[in-house]
């Protein structure tokens, strides 16, 4: 028996030796001299230990020796005919420039020819040395073997676990599958495929009661790497090579590859230790793998199944039913998917009929589920579509049903029971025979989308026939509302209270009517009522708010009716004898009733006495002044609200009202005494006295013409001025206004007047000295004729605007 230690050349630092030869025989004396030479037991804890297992010829030392710059033999593919075994046993080896001090283990491969089909013993035994001895197991498989039972040493490494239980406490070794010569299937795809296989093995292992609901996390701790071809893409393979190395720098560091390793043995006991595990797997009888006939009718069924799915995804019938479904529904769909599954189902079973019945058995449920998996995305496009076009069909019908004048409930209801029916229907000529898929999700999701359709269309519909509702209440109660309130009395707010009630109970039938087909229940009609109640009460109470912000126009549009007119409601004629101060205080206490009318909201019938309150505060303040001077009294209008009217009532506070009739009455002033300007007329008796008394200067004029036509000379200038100053319309807004706006007035219009008698003089030339005062005169006249009849004509229209529907006319304009 010849072991053989190498020893670094090259000072590169790489040591390596024979740990456990071909026949089993464990290398003491070279495992002491390799610790000896590489000083190991220096390290304490600070060391890790790799090993690498897989299949026989499946490039092991060319990955290590890449990754740890090791020297361990490898294969010469242009040497020899055959691949041949270049690793026995299991050698040792330092890592070169990783820190910490990091061992690694190149396994014998599996599945050699070598050791025939029955001697398995040994690469059991070691695959479980490595696992018991290292921290990190590199476990080599090709890519194009990964969902193979012997390949992917799936049946080594449930012994593996089984045993391990058995003999060791839980290590937390690391499990890192490389993946050679990776295709172009992405490793996201390939690495679940990997943990769900490593977690079967584990949950199909018998455990020891001690283990019986131990994880596999408890033990390993799984990576999953990916390596392209070494052969073919040299330089990428060694790129990738590169980054993994920087992985095992610091590997036992937390958070390393190695950091949860648990139960390290010190590096100066790591001979022995490995002796005494040696020594337990040899002895133990348990790593038995199944016979050569079972892997080989795994293989050969695993080929089969291949096989079968290739030809399924050539198929020609499958490929038009998969792109027909892409777009549209296709009738029989699942009729002729399940007969396209069943003819390779069966041609496997014909093929692997000879193979071993739970081989072929497995191997077939696999190749169903992947079949079905490959299908399963037609059959969910073809759900989708069956969902999406039951669902337009369904809103088409709705919609005509309501169109038709159908009851909205009865329409929901009925178009919903139809269109689930065809739902179902479809979707079993969908179903696909060789699965067990369940539609169920999709169909809830359709009447989901079909409540949430009629939910929309309902609260649609509800609110088109409020909005209808409305706008026939607010055309009801917006206008005649108006018009009581503008013509405000003690019978207004009664008037108000009964065309709301009348309106509103004859909207509320129509729309209790129209909701009947709707199917509410009480609680929710009733709401749905009663809001239609509170809009019809708003309509009153805005525009109640809208009329009372016009309070101060509508109180001085009703003065001026009433003060310009009579009580047959025809225009006033001023003769003089009227009593102007009584039409006044009427026209004023009318106004002050339309005041009290606004003042608040009276919907709900109950009294008051804010008609009485303004009345004393506004109209009776003197006489309850004169009164009460005795003891001091408090201004009942000094608050901004009223005793008997909530504050969301109030349309116009108490202080509001004092200044709004403030205003109305200094507005209202002029009117009266303009009119009582306008009674010019002195009295008789003054009449007769001035006869009497102007006697003697009346002769003087008969006896002296010239002094008549010098007065009605300086009339028609006075009224000429008076026409073009607007003397009447300078003073409506009182006295000193009127004075300051003529003072300013005054020389231009003068000079205006000069200015037209010039020119009438030129007219007419000045060839006889002698007729100038004729010519003067006769212009005099003509200019107050003219500036007469803007007078009437101004006159009448200030008297109009200021007294509304007051007239007068042009020949009493004269007279005045």
């Amino acid at each position: 028996m010849i072991f053989e230690i190498i020893f670094p050349n090259n000072n590169d630092g790489c040591c390596s030796t024979h740990l456990i030869d071909g026949d089993g025989a464990f290398n003491i004396s070279g495992i002491e001299n390799f610790m000896k030479e590489v000083k190991l037991a220096e390290c304490g804890l600070s060391y890790a230990v790799v090993s690498i297992m897989g299949p026989q010829s499946s490039g092991k030392s060319t990955l290590l020796n890449n990754l740890f710059r090791t020297n361990f033999r490898e294969m010469d593919a242009f040497k020899g005919r055959h691949v041949s075994q270049t690793t026995k046993g299991i050698w040792m080896a330092r890592c070169v420039g990783i820190e910490p001090c990091t061992l690694v283990m190149d396994l014998e491969g599996t599945d050699g020819r070598e050791r025939g089909e029955d001697d398995t013993a040994f690469e059991k035994q070691s695959a479980l040395f490595a696992l018991a001895v290292s921290d990190i197991v590199l476990i080599n498989m090709w890519c194009h073997d990964i969902g193979r039972e012997q390949a992917a040493n799936k049946p080594l490494l449930k012994t593996v676990f089984q045993v391990m239980m058995r003999l060791f406490s839980p290590r937390k070794t690391t499990l890192m599958f490389v993946i050679r010569d990776k295709t172009r299937t992405p490793l996201e795809n390939l690495e679940p495929v990997l943990r769900e296989d490593i977690q079967k093995i584990w949950d199909s292992v018998p455990k020891p009661q001690a283990h019986k609901d131990t994880p596999l996390s408890e033990f390993f701790n799984v990576e999953v790497v990916a390596l392209s071809s070494y052969e073919e893409k040299e330089e990428q393979f060694k790129e990738q090579v590169a980054n993994l190395r920087q992985r095992f720098f610091h590997s036992i560091a937390p958070g390393g590859l190695a950091g949860d390793r648990r139960a390290v043995v010190p590096a100066s006991g790591f001979s022995f230790s490995a002796q005494q595990i040696w020594k337990i797997i040899k002895e133990n009888k348990d790593l038995d793998l199944p016979a050569h006939k079972v892997m080989v009718a795994t293989v050969r069924c695993e080929e089969i199944a291949n096989e079968k799915c290739g030809s399924f995804l050539e198929n020609e019938e499958w490929r038009e039913l998969e792109a027909a479904v892409q777009s549209h529904q296709v009738p029989r769909f699942g009729k002729k998917l399940s007969t396209i599954l069943d003819t390779y189902l069966s041609e496997y079973d014909v093929e692997a009929t000879y193979f071993d019945e739970g081989v072929r058995t497995g191997k077939r449920k696999q190749l169903e589920e992947k079949l079905l998996q490959l299908v399963q995305p037609a059959y969910q496009l073809m759900l989708s579509h069956i969902r999406s076009g039951t669902l337009e069909r369904f809103k088409e019908a709705f919609d005509e049903a309501l169109n038709g004048g159908k009851g909205f409930a009865m329409a929901a209801r009925h178009c919903s029971e139809t269109f689930m029916s065809q739902f179902d229907e479809a979707c079993a000529d969908a179903i696909i025979d060789q699965a067990n898929w369940d539609s169920s999700k999709l169909r809830d999701k359709l009447r989901r989308d079909m409540d949430a359709h009629v939910a929309s269309v309902r609260v649609a519909k509800l609110s088109e026939l409020t909005t209808v509702y409305e706008t026939k209440l607010n055309e009801a109660l917006s206008g005649p509302v108006e018009a009581l309130l503008d013509g405000a009395n003690d019978d207004t707010w009664p008037a108000i209270r009964k065309l709301l009630w009348r309106e509103t109970e004859t909207a509320l039938s129509g729309f209790s009517s129209a909701l009947s087909g709707f199917e509410m229940d009480e609680e929710s009609k009733e709401k749905t009522l009663s809001k239609l109640r509170d809009y019809a009460r708003g309509v009153v109470e805005s525009k109640a708010k809208e009329e009372a912000g016009r309070v101060l126009i509508r109180m001085k549009d009703r003065f001026s009716t009433l003060f310009s007119h009579d009580s047959d409601s025809m225009p006033r004629v001023w003769t003089g004898k009227e009593d102007i101060r009584a039409i006044t205080k009427t026209a004023r206490s009318s106004s002050l009733k339309l005041l009290s009318v606004m003042v608040a909201i009276r919907l709900d019938d109950e009294a008051d006495s804010i008609e009485k309150t303004l009345s004393l505060a506004l109209v009776d303040s003197k006489g309850s002044a004169s009164t009460n001077k005795s003891s001091p009294s408090v201004d009942p209008l000094a608050s901004s609200t009223w005793d008997e009217v909530p504050a969301t009532k109030t349309l116009i506070t108490p202080v509001q009202c004092k200044s709004i009739w403030r205003q109305f009455k200094t507005e209202t002033e002029y009117t009266e005494a303009s009119r009582r300007n306008n009674n010019w007329l002195p009295p008789p008796w003054a009449i007769v006295a001035m006869i009497v008394l102007g006697f003697n200067e009346f002769m003087t004029l008969l006896r002296n013409p010239l002094y008549l036509g010098v007065i009605f000379v300086g009339f028609l200038l006075v009224k000429a001025l008076w026409v073009q100053l607007d003397v009447s319309g300078e003073f409506r807004n009182g006295a000193l206004p009127g004075l300051l706006s003529l003072s300013t007035k005054f020389l231009p219009t003068v000079m205006n007047l000069l200015k037209k008698l010039a020119e009438e003089g030129q007219r007419h030339g000045n060839s006889n000295t002698q007729q100038n005062p004729p010519l003067a005169s006769k212009s005099f006249r003509s200019g107050a004729s003219e500036y007469g009849g803007v007078s009437s004509s101004a006159s009448s229209e200030v008297t109009s605007a200021e007294n509304g529907t007051e007239y007068s006319s042009p020949a009493h304009d004269k007279v005045k």
